[in-house]
Parts: structure tokens; sequence; C-alpha cells
């Protein structure tokens, strides 16, 4: 096995001392090292291959330059794309990204934290899971650096990116009153976490006195596939069948639309219809939809912002921010 190249190596082949070659590769332009003999080092390390030894550096750093992401889903092209523009911008500041999915189970959650926090990461950016309070208050209490994204705790006093979910739900709704209909059922997940909860509740606010538990159909995110007839039979079919379905999140679109053009309804005719975000396939369906688009350049951006500040200052103040989504108008909420 050939012998890694140390900065010994490196000095000895360059005449200077060992100090010397580790300022120049540390510092790079501000080693304060003449050009010429600057030149010259780097000229060997890379000739030599040189590789600088991470687990050395960050013992005498006391960072390591990685960020643990823990996303809910990562096969849900919504948290694909945050987990993008976030490796993005942290290699922009010079961070490396090691991303999990918790697949919305508590237990997973726990796992990858631990994992992560066995990798030397130097802060986390998570979208929490139901049941995961436990977990986030942990990593508060050891004075872990961490921001959660597109969700958080209202009881747990944190740093979180999310957006006005309340507002969206409740933008969305109007916009199907607007249209003039008058039955508008919402599906969602069963779930206690507070984004869900905020989307229902603008949903409820929306429709005021005609607001009835009806309405409402809720799923599990486990079985979502075999849960979904029931909770669309629910709403379209009976006495008092809606004129109108607002689903919770683009997987929960993608999957009641399969099932509303197995029942033959067409969307906006039969039904009208809006998303809560967006999704590559609703560019393929027959009726451009309207969804709710969130602004997931911004939301993965500012997380990776805010945690490095709290890595930098760990004594910074808790940085809480809520961003506005946008409600993209097609034919489907006619």
């Amino acid at each position: 096995m050939k012998k890694r190249t140390s900065l010994k190596d490196i000095a000895k082949e360059a005449g200077v001392s060992i100090a010397t070659v580790s300022y120049v590769l540390s510092k790079q332009e501000n080693s304060g090292v003449s050009k010429e003999v600057s030149d010259r080092i780097k000229e060997i390390a890379k000739r030599l291959n040189y590789r600088p030894n991470q687990i050395a550096k960050s013992l005498q750093s006391g960072k390591s330059h990685t960020i643990g992401l823990i996303v809910a889903d990562i096969s849900n092209p919504f948290f694909a794309h945050i987990a993008r523009i976030v490796e993005d911008e942290a290699k922009k500041n010079g961070y490396t990204v090691i991303f999990g999915s918790s697949d919305e189970k508590a237990a997973k959650s726990h796992d990858l934290i631990k994992f992560l926090l066995n990798r030397q990461v130097d802060g986390f950016i998570i979208t929490p899971t139901e049941g995961s309070e436990g977990q986030i208050q942990l990593l508060k209490e050891q004075n872990i650096p961490f921001v959660l994204i597109d969700r958080y705790f209202p009881s747990i006093d944190t740093n979180y990116v999310a957006i006005d979910n309340y507002k969206a739900a409740f933008d969305a709704t109007k916009k199907f009153l607007e249209n003039g209909k008058k039955r508008i059922g919402m599906i969602a997940y069963s779930t206690e976490l507070n984004h869900m909860k905020e989307r229902v509740q603008g949903h409820k606010d929306a429709l005021g006195s005609v607001y009835d538990e009806a309405l409402l159909q809720e799923v599990a995110f486990e079985g979502l596939v075999e849960h979904m007839p029931k909770a669309i039979n629910n709403l379209v079919k009976g006495k008092n069948p809606v004129d109108a379905i607002f689903f919770a999140t683009n997987t929960l679109g993608v999957v009641g639309l399969k099932y509303l053009a197995e029942l033959q309804l067409q969307v906006p005719n039969d039904i009208a219809v809006i998303v809560f975000d967006e999704s590559e396939v609703f560019h393929f369906f027959y009726c451009p939809l309207t969804y709710v688009k969130q602004p997931l350049a911004d939301l993965a951006k500012k997380a990776v912002t805010v945690l490095l500040n709290q890595i930098k200052d760990p004594g910074a103040k808790t940085d809480k921010v809520k961003l506005n989504a946008q409600l993209v108008i097609g034919n489907s909420s006619n």
C-alpha cells in the first residue's frame, strides 16, 4: 500500500519547515509567505497528491465543517429539492452535508441524530417528525446548533424556517369561494404536527359558518394509497357531495387525483382541485393545476444561513422565520 503524503514530505522537498507548509496549505492566499515559496509548496503538494487529514483538522479546529440534514421523506420531491439547495448553499460556505430520511418515524429520526452526532457534525437542519419533541429538546439542552425547517414545535423555543401555512391554506380555500364553490372538502394527514394543523385551521376559518366536520378527511402517512379511496368517497358520495377538494400536500394530491380519475370525475367540470405544493407529475395532468407554491430556495438558503450563524455564534438569539407561499392559478380550481 502506497504511503500517504505528509506535510513532512512536502517540507523536505521544498526545503522549508513543516510549519511553513502547514500555514501555506491552511491559509492559502493569506499565509503571509512569499508568493514564490507559496507557489512552490502548492505545486509539490499537488504533484505528490497530498490530501489533508480531515480528522486531524477537525480535532485542531473543533469543527468538522459538516452539516447533518434530516428530512421527513426524501422520495417526496419537496424534500429532495430542499436537500439539493441546502447542499449547494452549504458548499458555497465550505460545508459538506450528510443527509438522511426519517420516513416520518421518530425512532429513525433518533437513530439518524445519534449517527450524525457520532460523525461530529457541526450542526443540524431537521424536518421534525411527530413525536420527536424529546430529541429536539435534547439537542437544545446540549447546546448543539440546529434549525428546524418546514415544521417546528410551538412548545419549544428553537430556530426555525417555515412558511405561513395558515395563510396559504386560508387563501387557497378563499379562491374556491371566489370561484363560486359552495362545499369545499379537504384531505390532510392525520397528525399532531403543527404545519398540518395550521393548514387545516386555515381551511376551516376561510369557510367560517359553512364549515362542518364532514368536510375534513384525514389519512395516515402509512397506507396512504389504501386509505385515499375511503377519504374521497366520503367527500364526493352521499347526500352532500363536495364540489371542490383541497389536498394538503403534493403526495396526497397525486394519489387523490389518480383515484378521482378512477371514479371518472373530471377536473374541474365535476370537481375543482387545489393542491398544497407542486410536483413535476402535475405538468402531465390534463388540466393545469392550481397549487400552493412554497419558496423552496428561500426556505433552504435561509435555513443554512441561520444554522451557520449559530455555529459561529452559539449565543446568537433564536431566529424564527416565516415566509409567504404563492397561490399559482391553473384551471383546476374553476
